[in-house]
């Protein structure tokens, strides 16, 4: 049974996903940017501008998670704006989760098949399970293209997402191997 995701608009209750464009190149680029700080907090992230401008096509979906303003408004103090912590509000939605889809080819099979290039959740609104609901979103998204699989990169020590993926049934595949030519300076 197909399924038309492009209907469902709420992700979970309280929180609603929206397709992004080509148009929002700042903001992916400022989700890629919060993403990678998370893990390297004092690397510079600016040639992942070139990644988005080279990636980011109608062909690459790009979706946003966004929060209802009066979710928002009983959480914590009220003289504190805590959407100035946040990548975007507007004057009735916070964005808070990102998922950016990619294509790839299976290099056994040949097989085309759907990548998740980016999902990111703010740290503030982690453990709710907006990772999880993006996930099977992603997952529809690609059974509903005809897809047999889907594919990441995730780092080996972002713990949280491995405990996510696993739960979730996935299992690594292959391992992406470095070797540094040069000297670290």
């Amino acid at each position: 049974m197909s399924v038309d995701i492009t209907l469902a608009e709420e992700l979970l209750p309280g929180y609603s996903i929206k397709r992004g464009s080509i148009k929002d190149r700042a903001m992916l680029l400022r989700f890629m940017h919060l993403t990678y700080q998370d893990m390297f907090p004092t690397q510079d992230f600016s040639h992942l501008a070139h990644t988005v401008e080279q990636y980011l096509s109608d062909n690459t979906p790009l979706w946003w998670v966004e929060e209802e303003d009066n979710q928002r408004r009983g959480q914590g103090n009220k003289d504190e704006d805590i959407s100035s912590n946040l990548p975007l509000s507007r004057s009735s939605t916070v964005l808070v989760g990102c998922l950016w889809m990619g294509n790839a080819i299976d290099q056994v099979t040949g097989d085309r098949h759907a990548h998740i290039f980016l999902l990111y959740v703010v740290p503030e609104y982690r453990r709710r399970g907006i990772g999880t609901a993006l996930m099977h979103y992603a997952e529809a998204w690609a059974k509903n293209r005809g897809d047999r699989q889907i594919g990441l990169q995730v780092f080996p020590s972002n713990q949280a997402a491995l405990n996510l993926y696993n739960q979730l049934g996935y299992q690594t595949q292959s391992f992406w191997m470095l070797k540094p030519l040069y000297p670290q300076a």
